[in-house]
């Protein structure tokens, strides 16, 4: 069973910046393809970063692109999400995702990750 862990959430002012964290636990963290998905109150969870395998790939919502970084530290078995200049418009519940095949490519649509964290909630001040 994998089990995934974020934290890094918090309260921040419109301008700043916070650093997510997910450790995925079970197999060997270099097989996974990870993302990072945010659900804001009243809306669908959606799409915001993701990265291949390797880490050699990455891919970016449009409303992240330039702001963001996910990165994935294979040594230390831990996904990060750097977020800067974040903008009220940012504030959701974040959720790591993860999932396991062959290729090294990154995932975008929700239904192709079959392991999720728990949650952690970022909230951008005006």
């Amino acid at each position: 069973q994998v089990q995934l862990v974020e934290s890094g959430g918090g309260s921040v002012q419109a301008g700043g910046s916070l650093r997510l964290s997910c450790a995925p636990s079970g197999r060997a963290f270099s097989s996974w393809f990870m993302g990072w998905f945010r659900q804001a109150p009243g809306k669908e969870r959606e799409f915001v970063t993701a990265i291949s395998k390797s880490g050699s790939s990455t891919l970016y919502a449009d409303s992240v692109k330039g702001r963001f970084t996910i990165s994935k530290d294979n040594a230390k078995n831990t996904l990060y999400l750097q977020m800067n200049s974040l903008k009220p418009e940012d504030t959701a519940v974040y959720y790591c995702a993860a999932g396991s095949n062959s290729g090294d490519y990154v995932r975008s649509r929700r239904a192709e990750y079959p392991y999720w964290g728990q949650g952690t909630q970022v909230t951008v001040s005006s």
